[in-house]
């Protein structure tokens, strides 16, 4: 029988708990953070590509549920944890930078000057409102994604996307 699970060849045939035991020994330290308010479909987009990045944890603020469709199945590969509150999620974060990604704010800076330290969670909002000002005044740093073009910025999923890179850039490669 073919494997059709979206994985790279050396994890077809394996079971997800094996995928995932492998994947753990060679994580790297960067953490996911959405603050899900209105059960934003582009979660699953973003969870996927932290499945390429190989991060740590993702942390979903808020509502539990949420698309697991764009995820693609690759919520099986990585640590998923739900908090109910930003408090919650404040309290897992001790000597970790938190860095919003967010572009509707004064405080924002461009993601270009920004030198990332191994120790980051990278924090996103909903696609509509962005990040809370609660969770905002939690955040060690503001950046956005330079736009050069008419719209002012681009997806949320692919804003996670370029942002991870630019950790993983920095950190990793």
């Amino acid at each position: 029988m073919e494997d059709t699970r979206n994985l790279i060849d050396e994890y077809k045939g394996v079971p997800n708990e094996q995928i995932f035991a492998t994947l753990e020994k060679t994580r790297t330290p960067l953490e996911i953070a959405i603050e899900n308010l209105e059960h934003d479909f582009n979660i699953g987009s973003i969870v996927r590509t932290a499945n390429s990045f190989n991060v740590s944890k993702i942390h979903i603020i808020g509502k539990k549920k949420y698309n697991r469709r764009g995820a693609m199945c690759t919520d099986k590969y990585l640590r998923i944890i739900h908090h109910a509150t930003i408090d919650d999620f404040i309290n897992t974060q001790e000597g970790r930078e938190l860095v919003a990604i967010e572009n509707n704010t004064p405080r924002a800076k461009p993601l270009d000057g920004k030198n990332f330290v191994q120790a980051t969670t990278l924090i996103f909002g909903s696609e509509n409102n962005g990040i809370t000002p609660e969770l905002l005044s939690e955040s060690h740093d503001v950046r956005y994604i330079e736009s050069f073009g008419s719209t002012r910025s681009v997806n949320v999923g692919v804003a996670a996307g370029i942002a991870m890179y630019e950790y993983i850039r920095q950190n990793i490669l």
